[in-house]
């Protein structure tokens, strides 16, 4: 069957990938797995039929099939079988380094070895030349890469051992209450707590808040399982109120697990950055806010701008479920045992919440996990006909100087009239560098001036809004599909982290966003360029130039009645 088998799941692989054609193709191999020597290195084929007349070569040895060897749509040959069942969790079809009795050998030729950085894989049917893939021509080679074809082509993202392959899928109908952090995000998560009958999944990048963990420990004394996964070396690594929440997890019978950090074992992100609950098989909670007091505050007290929705539908519960257990039973995922220690203590001001939870029903929502599927942001910012508005905590330019990939699809959506206002940060770490987010959006407007082109950037200003910095990293696009997610805008974020996120169809939802966005808009200052444009600005000078002339007119009287 054409499928890839993960941890005792499997995602079913589009078999277009071998298209309408004859005989065999490559469509996957890795050259510089992670093990010692490389002997987890492999590559796999797709086609069916007999492989006697097969053969693929480096150029200086030969691989043959055993007489009778047969493939079925993929077939997978390794070194050491041995060696890839330690990477990948299964055995390959073959193996070329006799290592497993229970995995066949191909008969091997000369010095068959694929290098790290420069080699071919030529793959001939009948003595014919019928596929053939080159490094570095065709695909960058990184260790632990694993490249793959799709649609015709290598390398579509970044893939890396022990990382999932999640393709998209949309789920209509769905049930959604949303709101913004600081304003309702509480009452959200809560309400999502108690609809549990009997199980919660919890993947978060850090878990530093009380009462967050006091719900989840009420759950579990009233039967609920509750499994909580979180990032194993977030920046600064885990605090002791992190610990301490731990701790206080394990105390009432939930058990914790992080994974990585990155850089031990085989941890298959740089960082596990996703926050979301998957609750039982009916819905999730999932948020662009960790689980601390600026995203979640106890009572009416400020925090972060962020977003945050439950989605109730079990297509999307199923979905996020097997992302969750993908990632819990994937490498590098350990227990964490934390310690006593003191808690949070937030330390913000108090706050008058705005915007309370709205419900939306027949809501079409579609999954966006990174790397696997974070494209789809980029797919659905090409498509946008009227507006695009952006919240972010910060925006960084690609690692080769470029627009960020997401920011230049919008910029170039403003180039055919799409309407963009990005909104970023002004946090004090936010706007001290001589390259962040003030700079960023400076970037922006210059190039709006340049090109004139409807395009517009801010810094929030946090003070006029009650806030204490933007963590968002949301997205509306034509005021009717919301992006909510924990996918930052850099180079790192939706290529190497875990990370989740949900694309929301709904024109309620969207209208709902909009006004929480033109409030943290409106609060963000004033772009000269901009306000120079605006009709307020010619109303305010033409009543500047009333003013003056009706100054000058009853000083040329006065001096009159005064000389006459």
């Amino acid at each position: 069957m054409c499928q890839f088998m993960h941890r005792g799941w499997c995602v079913l692989l589009a078999c277009a990938l071998v298209g309408q054609t004859q005989g065999f193709t490559f469509t996957e191999f890795c050259p510089d797995p992670s093990d010692k020597g490389d002997m987890a290195e492999y590559f796999v084929l797709a086609g069916s039929g007999p492989l006697d007349s097969v053969s693929i070569s480096d150029g200086e040895g030969t691989l043959h099939f055993p007489s009778g060897a047969k493939a079925d749509e993929r077939l997978c040959v390794a070194g050491s079988a041995v060696s890839y069942h330690v990477l990948h969790g299964m055995n390959p079809d073959f193996e070329w380094i006799p290592t497993d009795p229970s995995v066949p050998d191909v008969i091997r030729t000369g010095p068959f070895r694929m290098a790290n950085d420069l080699d071919s894989l030529v793959l001939y049917e009948g003595g014919r030349e019928t596929d053939r893939v080159s490094w570095p021509a065709e695909v960058r080679s990184r260790t632990r890469q694993i490249h793959f074809r799709s649609a015709g082509a290598w390398d579509p993202r970044v893939l890396l051992e022990g990382q999932s392959r999640f393709v998209p899928a949309t789920f209509e109908g769905a049930t959604v209450i949303v709101g913004p952090a600081p304003d309702s995000s509480t009452r959200i998560f809560n309400d999502a707590i108690a609809e549990a009958q009997k199980e919660i999944d919890v993947n978060v990048y850090e878990f530093t808040s009380p009462s967050m963990a006091g719900a989840m420990a009420r759950a579990r004394e009233r039967g609920i399982n509750v499994t909580v996964l979180v990032e194993g070396g977030p920046v600064g690594g885990i605090g002791s109120p992190e610990k301490s929440v731990i701790n206080r997890l394990w105390s009432r019978g939930v058990p914790v697990y992080e994974m990585g950090p990155a850089g031990e074992g085989s941890a298959p992100y740089r960082y596990d950055h996703a926050k979301y609950l998957v609750i039982d098989d009916s819905g999730i909670f999932i948020s662009s806010e960790n689980f601390g007091a600026n995203g979640f505050p106890d009572g009416q007290y400020s925090g972060n701008r962020g977003w945050v929705a439950s989605v109730w539908h079990p297509g999307v519960a199923g979905y996020f479920k097997q992302v969750f257990l993908t990632d819990l039973h994937g490498p590098a995922v350990s227990r964490i045992l934390g310690i006593d220690g003191a808690p949070e203590e937030p330390m913000t001001p108090p706050y008058d919440p705005e915007f309370m939870p709205e419900r939306f029903e027949n809501v079409r929502v579609t999954p966006v996990i990174a790397p696997d599927t974070s494209y789809l942001l980029e797919k659905r910012l090409k498509t946008a006909e009227k507006s695009i508005d952006i919240e972010q905590a910060y925006i960084t330019n690609e690692t080769d100087g470029g627009w960020n990939r997401y920011l230049a699809a919008a910029i170039n959506a403003s180039r055919r009239g799409v309407t963009v206002r990005v909104l970023l940060d002004s946090y004090w770490f936010n706007v001290a560098d001589e390259a962040d987010n003030d700079e960023m959006a400076d970037a922006i407007n210059r190039l709006s001036e340049a090109e004139h082109i409807p395009i517009s950037a801010r810094c929030a200003d946090l003070d006029g809004n009650g806030l204490v910095k933007i963590h968002n990293k949301g997205v509306i696009i034509d005021g009717s599909t919301v992006l909510v997610s924990s996918i930052n805008w850099n180079t790192n974020s939706p290529t190497f982290n875990r990370e989740a996120g949900v694309l929301l169809d709904s024109p309620g939802v969207g209208a709902y966003f909009t006004r929480v966005f033109l409030d943290d808009w409106e609060a963000g200052g004033i772009n000269t360029q901009e306000y120079l444009q605006t009709r307020e600005f010619r109303l305010f000078l033409a009543g500047i130039i009333i003013l003056v002339l009706a100054a000058g007119y009853c000083i040329a009287r006065y001096r009159r009645i005064r000389y006459y």
